[in-house]
């Protein structure tokens, strides 16, 4: 279709293009430039066209990813959940286990005076009361006989309530456990799912983005032929070099931004109290309900490698893979906050380590759920996975801005 619509201006311009370099440009006709500035309306128009198609394919796509986060995020949930379960059946077990032992010793002692009394017959209690000195050291031996019996009577009883005590929590803790395993086993089934939509429409992407490719292409030609029309010498240079400006004008846009953050991170890393953003690069996606999903954090697009900082000092909880998030970053800081970096390349810090204001702890990646190297950033306030709230407020409280529509 395009080739037909750029048919009159390319005619034109192939016959211009056929004469040597050194050669003065022609002088087009105004029938003839306003053949190739049709043709490039035409291009033009059609590339908006698949343009639009490959956003629809990346809106699709960026749906699909939620949803398989969202699944991912289930999984993790539901393993913290399992971990905290099973810590909680490990603890009553010991509880219950301490209790008997205490209760063990305590029946030996009962059982030893059982025996002593049926030795010695029934005269053991008379003996030693009879081996008094005077009716003083008797009235304190019948007391201390009375207190032994009366204690070994309620350790007896207090072992009877904390063996049903412990016994109705260790039930508990288990039936906890199976619980939060069939949860676990859902969400790794609704994982899988989500994978497979993301990988068909991934496909999908792919398909369309070759598309906007090769109409690309054809659109640069045609805005060549259109420079070489308006008296450009060489139209292919000139367009290279539009491009190459264009293409400077981000890079130093970006650096410029990436720059600044790294300023502010050895600022913090300092002692000013200043706080500093997670990473540098553009917001690409909010927290807050999407899709019939909740996105727990905020994603910033940048590319692979870009520093990614602590933005409050801190411990480090856990480093390495994460469901979902391929490698991950946990954070536990002083106000008791979790913060989390998802979807890294690499981490540069271990579990139990102390972080300060500013220092890096990992790098921008593309791994796990995701379609696009961007830092995955969640903040929890009740514990890990318990109460997670937008890191929009709790970055600001800390005076860092991430910019863009995110409130």
């Amino acid at each position: 279709m395009l080739m037909t619509l750029l048919g009159v201006g390319a005619s034109v311009v192939l016959s211009a293009t056929t004469t040597t370099a050194a050669a003065a440009p022609p002088d087009p006709s105004d029938e003839e430039i306003s053949a190739a500035q049709s043709a490039q309306d035409a291009a033009a128009a059609e590339i908006q066209r698949i343009e639009r198609l490959v956003s629809a394919a990346a809106d699709d796509l960026e749906r699909v990813t939620v949803e398989a986060e969202g699944a991912a995020d289930a999984a993790l949930v539901a393993q913290a959940e399992l971990a905290a379960a099973q810590q909680r059946a490990a603890s009553a077990a010991e509880e219950l286990q301490a209790a008997s032992a205490a209760v063990a010793s305590t029946q030996t002692d009962v059982a030893t005076l059982g025996r002593k009394t049926y030795m010695d017959g029934d005269t053991y209690g008379a003996a030693v009361l009879l081996s008094a000195d005077d009716p003083d050291d008797l009235l304190q031996r019948a007391a201390t006989l009375e207190r032994l019996g009366d204690a070994r009577g309620e350790q007896l009883d207090q072992l009877e309530v904390v063996q049903d005590q412990q016994a109705q929590a260790d039930r508990v803790a288990q039936e906890t456990v199976a619980q939060r395993d069939a949860a676990a086993g859902a969400a790794a089934e609704t994982e899988a799912a989500a994978n497979t939509k993301m990988a068909a429409s991934r496909q999908a992407y792919d398909v369309v983005t070759a598309q906007k490719t090769e109409l690309e292409e054809q659109l640069r030609e045609a805005e060549v032929q259109l420079l070489a029309l308006q008296g450009a010498r060489d139209a292919r240079v000139a367009w290279e070099e539009q491009q190459q400006a264009q293409a400077a004008a981000e890079a130093a846009q970006a650096s410029a931004a990436a720059g600044a953050n790294a300023a502010a991170a050895a600022s913090a890393r300092q002692g000013s109290g200043a706080g500093v953003a997670p990473t540098s690069g553009r917001v690409t996606s909010c927290y807050g309900a999407r899709w019939g999903t909740m996105h727990y954090g905020v994603d910033i697009a940048n590319v692979i490698g870009t520093p990614i900082y602590a933005p409050a000092g801190g411990r480090v909880l856990q480093a390495g893979p994460a469901t979902g998030f391929g490698l991950a970053v946990y954070l536990q800081h002083a106000d008791g906050s979790i913060t989390v970096y998802g979807h890294i390349s690499r981490y540069l810090v271990q579990a139990g380590q102390q972080v300060a204001a500013g220092q890096q702890i990992a790098e921008v990646g593309n791994t796990g759920q995701s379609t696009g190297p961007h830092l995955h950033f969640e903040v929890h306030t009740g514990g890990l996975y318990q109460n997670r709230v937008n890191p929009v407020p709790w970055l600001a409280a800390r005076g860092v801005s991430l910019g863009g529509s995110c409130t």
